[in-house]
């Protein structure tokens, strides 16, 4: 089991955006199980619905890859230091039902394809069981890099004022 502290340590996420809590499993390289567990404190839930508080789709499919980030980070862990996994595409997403306050989402991820700095893996979310959401995803690992500055320079020509 990888805890929190651990997992801190592992991907650059930081609270509100760190969406995995625990490893339960782990298979470096192919196959992960996560958990997130859903609080009324997400900062997501006062605008998501207010009375009605639901786990944006789009932040389960973030908890998948964050998950997954764990799972790749583990076959070389000097990666995470340098390398970030960033999403490159979503396919076949489907979400079944609400994720809401007081949930623990399961999140297990498999492999599918890997080759150079593409993964391709499969997600299925659960709550107590039962499926919730579901996705394909594919997340390329790539050297960190200082963000760049716009300037004049570096601006495309097609932006410049006229």
């Amino acid at each position: 089991m990888i805890d929190i502290n651990t997992i801190l340590k592992i991907l650059p996420h930081r609270y509100p955006f760190i969406l995995v809590d625990q490893v339960l499993e782990l298979d470096p390289g192919k196959h992960i199980v996560g958990i997130k567990n859903v609080t009324i404190n997400e900062p997501f839930f006062q605008g998501h619905f207010p009375g009605f508080p639901i786990m944006p789709g789009v932040l389960i499919v973030e908890a998948m890859a964050q998950t997954w980030g764990i799972c790749v980070f583990a076959l070389k862990p000097e990666d995470a230091q340098n390398k970030n996994l960033f999403f490159s595409g979503i396919d076949n997403a489907r979400f079944r039902k609400p994720v809401v306050p007081g949930d623990q989402l399961r999140l297990e991820l498999t492999l599918i394809k890997h080759r150079g700095i593409l993964w391709k893996f499969k997600g299925i979310a659960t709550v107590g069981g039962e499926l919730v959401a579901e996705a394909e995803l594919l997340a390329s690992v790539i050297d960190k890099k200082p963000p760049q500055k716009m300037t004049g320079e570096n601006i495309p020509e097609k932006f410049h004022q006229a």
